[in-house]
């Protein structure tokens, strides 16, 4: 797997269809979540893409503090169905924190995580803070990373 990150006007419109593609895969289709995931977001994020024989089957956005939590965060984190196996998530995580540190400077990072998700989290640093809400009809939990 080779990562890459990119600005949202450094992303050809190629990379841009594929990521959609695969965001709307998982969270719409595979999730059965109908939601808006185009929030105008995409323009202030890194986006880091995870390649694999050149087509797209990993990603995350990640922000700088206070573009979207007052920490820094990762979002959209997402690894095709069929590549899960390989344990790319954690790759793509590891990926995504390193570009938070190098980028922004920063190592306290916030995400939204589904909540089946908490030990993955955990093994990567993160601690849940607070209470389980819902997000777009699917429970989620406030996890920090210091």
């Amino acid at each position: 797997m080779n990562f890459i990150t990119k600005t949202f006007q450094e992303l050809t419109t190629t990379e841009l269809y594929q990521i959609l593609q695969l965001r709307s895969d998982v969270f719409v289709v595979e999730q059965d979540c109908v939601y808006q995931d185009i929030d105008f977001k995409d323009q202030k994020a890194l986006h880091i893409l995870g390649f694999k024989e050149d087509k797209i089957i990993a990603y995350t956005r990640v922000f700088k503090p206070r573009d979207y939590f007052d920490n820094a965060s990762i979002g959209r984190v997402v690894v095709q169905e069929k590549q899960r196996k390989f344990g790319y998530g954690y790759h793509l995580m590891e990926a995504s924190i390193a570009t938070i540190k190098e980028n922004f400077k920063v190592d306290k990072i916030t995400i939204s995580a589904q909540v089946y998700l908490t030990k993955f989290y955990n093994s990567l640093g993160f601690k849940q803070v607070g209470t389980q809400y819902l997000e777009d009809g699917i429970p989620h939990i406030r996890m920090d990373r210091c």
